[in-house]
């Protein structure tokens, strides 16, 4: 097309007028062809001119990144984005002339955390740059199966070392206990504070490690999930009333709030207790100085959300995906399995766990548990007719 193009213009003082027309509507179809393929692209593209303006935005960069519109003429990038941390990016980099591959951000939007990788290139005319290319991609259904796929690996190591640990621990474990106890009535008579205080530390060791060797086998052992319509709720609120007395040892305040809109889910009460209480634990060990703890549900749409919102310390984003990975632990006593219990026994469920934290500003983990059809039948039922009838 380009040599055609220059071939024209060799010949255009030579043209007549239906021969220019001809070629410009030559030059606005190719020009047509080339914004179609560029907005068909699943991908951003943002050319910017030498002065950092943009000149060029796909459908695609219009819908990944958080243009402030109205403010693209003229204006360098940086100036156009609503999001403190690109402005600072794209100011950094196109003022250095820096070439940047991959760089990827999290970007908070009402439908949660979204992952941007984005690449800064030169853009290179007659070997002069004239301008910069932007490309973004959005990475966050990609980083979501790497992380699924990291867990499912280390939940089947785990499965093959806790085999191990079963046999090699457990039992001699009962062993020591049961000497323990041999030697602290073989001892009763003449028995002193310090050899007292010592059998107790021995006795505590113990336990902790039985506990570490239970919840290895409880997160290896097939689940015996025996779902049946419950209600959500009655479990939220049961666990409240149970933590609350914990939390206000810690300084915690308590609230529950529950949806009365809930339907009756299919879950096993006792799991489901199980791994929100592994959350509720987790809230409290992060809030070392009080704080706050939210217990709520939600119904949205064809599922049902349970929120477990703190106040504490949060989790660094070099953290966050690992948190439900075997062994990964914050805690310096935790076994990095308490998470782990709470992500198997969701997704037992078909439901689902993620969570949003910031350093500092506590964190909250919402699990996701589908609303069977029927249900949503049942639910939809009621909302139709009340909207039929406003119509009439």
């Amino acid at each position: 097309m380009r040599k055609f193009l220059e071939r024209a213009m060799d010949k255009v003082s030579r043209m007549n007028e239906e021969s220019i027309r001809g070629l410009l509507r030559i030059l606005v179809d190719e020009n047509e062809r080339l914004e179609s393929v560029l907005d068909s692209m699943l991908d951003g593209i943002v050319v910017c001119d030498s002065l950092h303006a943009p000149i060029l935005v796909n459908k695609s960069a219009e819908r990944l990144l958080p243009l402030a519109q109205g403010e693209l003429t003229g204006a360098p990038l940086w100036d156009c984005l609503r999001d403190e941390q690109l402005c600072s990016f794209f100011h950094d980099t196109l003022l250095n002339e820096e070439t940047v591959l991959d760089r990827e951000f999290a970007l908070e939007t009402k439908n949660g955390t979204r992952i941007l990788a984005l690449s800064v290139t030169p853009l290179v005319k007659d070997k002069r740059i004239q301008g910069t290319l932007v490309h973004a991609e959005e990475t966050t259904d990609k980083r979501k199966r790497e992380a699924r796929l990291r867990r499912a690996e280390s939940l089947a190591s785990l499965t093959t070392l806790a085999a191990g640990v079963a046999h090699e621990i457990k039992n001699p474990l009962g062993s020591i206990s049961i000497h323990v106890q041999l030697i602290r009535k073989a001892t009763t008579a003449c028995e002193n504070p310090a050899q007292s205080r010592y059998l107790d530390v021995l006795d505590e060791e113990i336990e902790r490690l039985n506990r570490i060797v239970v919840d290895f086998l409880f997160a290896v052992r097939p689940m015996d999930i025996t779902p049946i319509n419950d209600d959500l709720n009655a479990i939220v609120s049961e666990l409240g009333d149970f933590m609350r007395y914990e939390a206000e040892q810690n300084s915690v305040q308590l609230y529950v709030e529950c949806d009365r809109a809930l339907p009756l889910l299919p879950i096993d009460k006792r799991y489901m207790k199980q791994a929100l209480l592994n959350l509720i634990k987790n809230a409290l060990g992060a809030m070392p100085n009080g704080g706050s703890l939210r217990l709520s549900t939600a119904l949205a749409g064809d599922e049902v959300r349970l929120s477990v919102e703190d106040t504490g310390v949060g989790i660094g984003e070099d953290k966050l995906g690992k948190i439900f990975e075997p062994y990964f632990t914050t805690k310096e006593n935790g076994t990095g399995l308490g998470l782990t219990l709470a992500y198997k026994i969701i997704k037992e469920h078909s439901g689902d766990i993620t969570v949003k934290s910031k350093l500092g500003m506590g964190s909250t983990f919402t699990i996701t548990l589908p609303v069977p059809q029927r249900e949503q039948r049942m639910l939809e039922g009621p909302q139709q007719e009340l909207a039929e009838a406003e119509h009439r």
